[in-house]
């Protein structure tokens, strides 16, 4: 498996793999999925061999980048593949003037994860598309 990640403006494509993950897998319900966010930020996108496979929504909020939407379809899951999404977002976010700071809702069972990512976790659990989160923050 050769991994390619790249930013993307192929929202369909992105759009299609989180309806795999979030509304056909977690039962996150459409109206819960999309947003008018998706014309506005940056999307990063997987690839193996031509085949999508996952994907990452990246907003810049002033000082603020914040990661979103991070899907990997189940069939190549444990492949490092959310990492390598999470770590060229970071990288995203460090080349963006002005942004000091990285946040994203995690889902509480992906919190060691994130830690292992070196985000920490703030804050209290919340719901958020009937699933458990907590935000998580990492400085630049």
């Amino acid at each position: 498996m050769t991994v390619l990640i790249a930013e993307t403006r192929d929202i369909t494509t992105c759009r299609a793999l989180r309806r795999r993950v979030f509304i056909d897998e977690q039962g996150v319900s459409e109206a819960d999925e999309l947003d008018d966010l998706d014309e506005v930020a940056i999307h990063l996108l997987a690839s193996d061999d031509g085949l999508a496979i996952g994907s990452a929504r990246l907003l810049v909020l002033g000082d603020l980048g914040k990661i979103g939407r991070v899907c990997v379809l189940a069939s190549v899951r444990g492949r490092g593949i959310g990492a390598a999404l999470i770590r060229h977002a970071v990288q995203r976010f460090a080349a963006e003037a002005g942004v000091t700071r990285v946040k994203l809702g995690a889902q509480t069972h992906a919190l060691g994860f994130y830690e292992a990512l070196g985000f920490r976790a703030v804050g209290d659990i919340y719901d958020d598309a009937g699933i458990a989160h907590r935000d998580m923050i990492l400085d630049l």
